[in-house]
């Protein structure tokens, strides 16, 4: 039998397109982990030994206690494009590779579920839809919501994901776009369909704020108390990114003080979550477990990719997106 692959976390691969799997069960072992998600460093080195393949979820952490304790590893592959639970430095010393999903494939799916939260509570749909369940039809008059149309809408992160929402509310809503991305160029921004601003700025001017930027440690928290205190009162909040962007304190002062009206949110600090979160006390705060990709087109295009980087490495070839394409030299993963 070939190497051993390790599923870890990811439980939407291959359930719907079950040729993934058979793919790489061509290729060797496949075994399937769930594994709690703040599990890192020895203990899941040695849950994972003898596995030179990892197919990884967004968490748990591979950090730099799990490559110390990890025998042979060739691959760590992404099942989606955040990867700020690796610590691509110790991969790479140890002669990791790790590679991700290319944006463009979350692209669509990402964006639509961002809209698909904005409008949701801005418009109050989930909520008058219960009530309608409940039988009470007749408080419909209660659930007045807000239109997007001229609405300034402050994108942070106008990236791959960000600039396809930046096009949704533009030129579909009649929205009004401004943008803060310390990576791009104020050329760049407006190629992309918005004015760049400071996010100050961005914070004073916007009416609905879509978070769409990868996690670092130059934005971990990007929207704490501070930030939150600069907003306009009744500003709508969108996170399809990672929790993490913004402090749950925060919100929830934010929302009580009424400076957030609403908040559609796909990743929160922490998740999961359980039942018993503070913000699922908040009747216009609406939290979706994770599933921006979850569209099957998304889902395809993920197990594709994912697929054939395992094929790839295994064949001693270079996989498309390389994270980390220091450590291709010397091609350390042949077997």
């Amino acid at each position: 039998m070939g190497v051993k692959i390790a599923i870890v976390n990811s439980s939407s691969f291959g359930k719907h397109f079950p040729e993934h799997i058979e793919r790489l069960k061509a290729l060797g072992e496949v075994e399937r982990f769930e594994l709690p998600h703040d599990m890192r460093g020895k203990a899941l080195a040695e849950k994972l030994m003898g596995y030179s393949v990892i197919i990884a979820s967004v968490k748990p952490y591979y950090d730099k206690e799990f490559f110390e304790h990890k025998d042979k590893t060739l691959l760590i592959t992404r099942h989606g494009i955040g990867y700020d639970t690796i610590d691509i430095k110790s991969a790479t010393e140890k002669g990791v590779i790790v590679t991700k999903v290319e944006g463009i494939v979350e692209r669509e799916a990402v964006a639509e579920n961002a809209i698909a939260l904005l409008l949701d509570v801005m418009k109050k749909v989930r909520s008058a839809s219960l009530k309608v369940k409940e039988g009470k039809w007749g408080e419909r008059a209660s659930f007045i919501g807000y239109e997007i149309k001229d609405k300034v809408v402050g994108i942070i992160g106008i990236g791959n994901i960000g600039s396809r929402v930046c096009e949704i509310l533009k030129y579909g809503f009649g929205a009004k776009v401004v943008a803060y991305d310390p990576n791009l160029s104020a050329e760049e921004i407006e190629k992309r369909g918005a004015e760049p601003v400071t996010l100050e700025e961005l914070l004073k001017r916007a009416d609905i704020i879509s978070l769409n930027a990868s996690l670092n440690r130059d934005n971990y928290h990007i929207l704490s108390h501070k930030e939150f205190a600069m907003m306009k009162k009744g500003t709508f909040i969108v996170n399809t990114a990672r929790g993490e962007l913004i402090d749950t304190e925060a919100l929830i002062k934010a929302l009580k003080e009424g400076i957030v009206l609403g908040a559609g949110l796909d990743v929160i600090e922490g998740e999961p979550i359980d039942e018993n979160h503070p913000l699922l006390a908040f009747d216009n705060v609406i939290i979706t477990p994770h599933t921006s990709a979850y569209t099957y087109e998304c889902l395809k295009g993920m197990g594709d990719k994912v697929v054939s980087d395992v094929e790839k490495v295994l064949r001693g070839e270079i996989p498309e997106g390389v994270i980390n394409p220091e450590v291709l030299e010397g091609r350390p993963w042949k077997i």
